[in-house]
């Protein structure tokens, strides 16, 4: 603390502002009152000086007020506005989710680069003023000045999207539009797009419908917005000239790893750097500024250029560096701490590598507290500050090596021990070959890659051919290097799934980790010098000899003294390893407890999707949603580079956080894209025990693929009849009660149109409860499931799964009357374009008096079991994020 007040100071500062995040109101002041009364206690036992105490208590007061401060002034005030004046229904053009759309006329000015995505075109809108119609039918003018809005224009023909390519940041735009609440997240865990807003001040999202519906002013007023939208120009012309330089899919990876629009990386090759860690790689970071650096350093020394004018160079070079490479928060960090180093190197002060990563924290968190929320801002800062730490910790490991070789092997394993917890927490996912990727190929990327595309890209501005001819050698090692991670990838087994750890498991395992390897350090220190002392004082030859038992008692003394003295350390030592063995194995236990049933009906839009975990820990998939898309082949330019699929964007990232590396089971009731689409996913990254279907195929190219899939990863199919039952483990067994039995087959898979006839429907009996799923069965199949039930044997059932959606095709009177639901749960989309959930199907459930969950209302419904005691609990309520509990037998 004495030699790094500033590390503790900006450490207590980032912990009054996280304190300040995480509570709100009255438990913030008593945590507060805790640690101000906590301070003296600590004074009296450490007896550190009271004046170092009092700057650090003042150090978290600080910033806990600078965040509440800003995060209580981070409110719309266009939301205030539209609660202050009263509109009629004309200007409201839906309501019915909870939020607001209305139509507006603003006028603003870019403040963000445009991104062109297919149809789409997005970027972020400072507002001057806005309009909308009123209860007179006239236009309301309000000024909202400097409000942010997240825009995004449906361009309405490929025509529009080089009108779009135009656009900049900086310039002045009128458009009509209408405006609406971003979504939050309607699955526990799932992405909360409005709280992701909200940490960029961002509020409303604007929706444009065509390019026609925006006039750019003819001038722009010069302002900083206009400055960055001239480097948005600059960056789009290097990323042409990368497109000439590297061919195909290299010009995307060239982009990321050059000028940071890591974007543009093909999206299978992006997975196949994030399944491996490799994506820091296309994150602009420190490596980076140093290898560019040490160029202009080794340019500059063989022109002979003074080292106080190198400094001027270099010095002058990192913001024009941080503005071309897209000003992340990784690269502002790196460029501020070389910026910081220079200063220092030419003062000739003393310079420290985590206080000078302290101040570029601290003047990064003054200029926006919400960074300290930024992922990009936190892995940058604690891998850098692990870097600091740890290397000299882990050298003496790797004496083994050469010099160069043992410092790169030492920062990579720090890397990847520092940014684990990280990784998990926001990533959920973990390769146990991520060690040895990154140590085989960083140094290649970094040592040739890197430098060898920069040359590349600054010699074609003299000569195109010899810069092209430059590149040559670079288009190999990227050839290699994708050839690998593509070998690495389909090495199965390798990939683990970690649910989200708490901030407790996060501290105590950096805590263990630090104090274990600092402890062995020490230790190593005081055998060494415990053994130098003896060289020097003691010489071995008499304690050596056979003869003089004073001799050796001397030695077996001394041999005791160090066995007892070590003794206490080795202990601690051997505590810290099995801590961190327990934290390891905690964490990678599923989110879920064994000894309860689990039943979660996962929100993936219109579709279906439930996952069963049973009370001794099996996962059973029922279904995986999809994503329906009616668009024409003459219609493919609207097709987005990395497009929503329900599977790969909802049902896998929710899996990977609730912790399950395995699926026991996928049952796939029929082969509707809405039930089967997201399986694809799914069979991608998850190994599956069994796949049940139904018997029968459907023509559709989703599932052939998911039917190959299967087969290629040798995953046992079995078809699912009536009269089928399933003893899962000892508390759970399903009984399956359609479709029938064909006894005509003749060995084939039969295709089948009416799929939703052919649905799988079954029940579930689970730790003395019961649920019935009914996929998207039609009248016709329940009334030929009620006369081929045993009657005198009718289940109690405690939930029912409403089938199609509720649609008015199924859940007929009859089959309510014969189960009597305590409950039902429909999974349909919010404000889906079908009418789902049909208004007599509710009425029919109202009528019987079932309670009714659904999905387009409340989100994902989860259902806990335990001893015929089902709690419930759902993702949203009328406030949008509530959450209500209830117990029922």
């Amino acid at each position: 603390m004495q030699r790094r007040p500033l590390v503790i100071a900006v450490c207590c500062w980032i912990a009054g502002s996280s304190m300040s995040h995480l509570c709100d109101g009255s438990p913030f002041w008593l945590l507060w009152i805790g640690v101000s009364l906590f301070i003296p206690l600590l004074g009296w036992i450490s007896r550190f000086p009271w004046r170092m105490l009092l700057m650090l208590w003042l150090m978290f007061t600080l910033g806990a007020a600078y965040w509440s401060y800003h995060d209580g002034r981070n409110e719309s005030a266009l939301s205030d506005l539209i609660l202050e004046n009263s509109f009629d229904s004309a200007a409201t053009l839906n309501t019915s989710s909870g939020s607001k759309e209305l139509l507006v006329h603003v006028e603003g000015m870019i403040m963000s680069a445009v991104e062109v995505d297919g149809d789409r075109a997005d970027f972020t809108f400072r507002l001057k003023a806005v309009s909308f119609p009123g209860q007179a039918s006239d236009y309301h003018t309000a000024d909202v000045s400097g409000e942010l809005l997240r825009v995004q224009v449906r361009l309405a023909s490929i025509e529009e999207i080089e009108v779009a390519e135009k656009w900049q940041r900086g310039q002045q735009l009128e458009m009509a539009g209408s405006l609406e609440k971003p979504n939050v997240a309607r699955n526990f865990g799932g992405f909360d797009y409005r709280d992701y807003l909200r940490n960029q001040r961002i509020h409303w999202i604007l929706k444009v419908t065509g390019a026609t519906s925006i006039e750019v002013a003819a001038d722009s007023q010069i302002s900083p917005a206009l400055l960055f939208g001239k480097v948005d120009t600059a960056r789009r012309l290097l990323g042409d000239r990368i497109e000439r330089l590297f061919p195909d899919w290299q010009a995307g990876y060239m982009k990321g790893l050059l000028i940071g629009l890591a974007s543009e990386l093909e999206p299978d090759k992006y997975v196949q750097f994030s399944q491996l860690g490799l994506t820091h790689i296309l994150a602009i970071s420190g490596s980076h500024v140093a290898i560019n650096v040490s160029l202009i350093f080794g340019l500059l020394r063989l022109f002979r250029v003074t080292r106080e004018n190198s400094y001027r160079v270099v010095f002058g070079f990192i913001p024009i560096y941080v503005l071309i490479t897209g000003f992340s928060p990784s690269v502002i960090r790196s460029g501020l701490m070389t910026m910081i180093g220079i200063y220092l190197l030419r003062r000739g002060l003393l310079k420290d590598g985590l206080n000078i990563l302290s101040a570029a924290a601290l003047i990064m968190l003054l200029w926006e507290p919400y960074l300290m929320l930024n992922v990009s801002f936190q892995l940058s800062f604690i891998v850098t500050a692990g870097l600091i730490l740890f290397v000299p910790l882990l050298l003496p490991y790797l004496r083994w090596l050469p010099t160069k070789m043992a410092g790169a092997a030492a920062i990579t394993i720090a890397a990847q021990m520092v940014s684990f917890p990280l990784t998990i927490y926001y990533f959920n996912q973990f390769s146990l070959l991520s060690l040895g990727a990154n140590m085989l190929l960083v140094p290649l990327i970094g040592m040739i890659a890197l430098p060898g595309g920069t040359a590349a890209l600054l010699l074609s501005a003299m000569s195109f051919s010899l810069g092209k001819w430059l590149a040559y050698p670079v288009r190999l090692l990227n050839t290699a290097t994708f050839i690998v991670t593509e070998w690495l990838n389909a090495r199965s087994g390798f990939m683990t799934y970690w649910k989200s750890p708490s901030l407790l498991w996060i501290a105590v395992y950096y805590m263990a980790l630090y104090l274990l390897l600092y402890w062995r350090h020490r230790s190593r220190i005081v055998r060494q010098a415990d053994l130098a002392g003896i060289d020097d004082t003691q010489p071995l030859g008499p304690l050596l000899q056979s003869g003089g038992w004073q001799e050796r008692r001397r030695k077996r003394r001394w041999e005791l003294d160090k066995l007892f003295s070590l003794r206490p350390q080795q202990l601690l030592q051997a505590g810290l390893v099995c801590l961190l063995l327990i934290q390891l194995y905690l964490g990678y236990l599923p989110l879920n407890t064994k000894g309860r049933g689990h039943v979660q009906f996962i929100d993936v839009g219109q579709g279906d999707c439930a996952l069963i975990t049973t009370p001794e820990g099996r996962n059973i998939l029922v279904d995986g949603g999809g994503t329906v898309s009616f668009r024409k082949p003459e219609e493919a330019w609207r097709n987005r580079r990395d497009p929503f699929e329900v599977g790969a964007k909802t049902v896998v990232p929710l899996l990977k956080k609730r912790g399950i590396n395995r699926l026991d089971a996928i049952i796939l009731t029929h082969a509707d894209q809405d039930h089967a689409g997201g399986l694809l996913a799914v069979l991608e990254h998850f190994p599956v025990d069994a796949l049940l279907i139904n018997g029968t195929l459907s023509d559709s190219a989703t599932m052939d693929k998911l039917m190959s899939k299967a087969l290629r990863k040798k995953i046992p199919i079995y078809e699912a009849r009536q009269g089928m039952s399933l003893k899962i483990d000892a508390l759970t067994s399903i009984q399956v009660l359609s479709p029938e039995a064909d006894d005509t087959s003749d060995g084939h898979i039969a295709y089948s149109r009416e799929q939703n006839h052919e649905s799988i429907v079954f029940t579930l009996q689970m730790a003395g409860a019961t649920f019935l799923f009914t996929g998207d069965m039609d009248e016709a199949a329940e009334h030929r499931v009620l006369e081929e039930i045993d009657r005198q044997n009718r289940l109690r059932l405690d939930v029912m799964k409403i089938a199609h959606h509720g649609s008015k095709t199924s859940t007929s009177l009859e089959w309510l009357e014969y189960w009597q639901p305590a409950s039902v749960v429909i999974s349909a989309g919010a404000s889906n374009s079908y009418g789902h959930p049909h208004p007599t199907v509710v009425e029919r459930l109202n009528a019987l008096g079932s309670s009714i969950y659904r999905t387009d209302e409340q989100g994902e419904v989860q259902m806990e079991v335990n001893n015929s005691r089902i709690r419930v609990r759902f993702k949203l309520s009328s406030s949008d994020d509530g959450l209500l509990f209830f117990w029922y037998s």
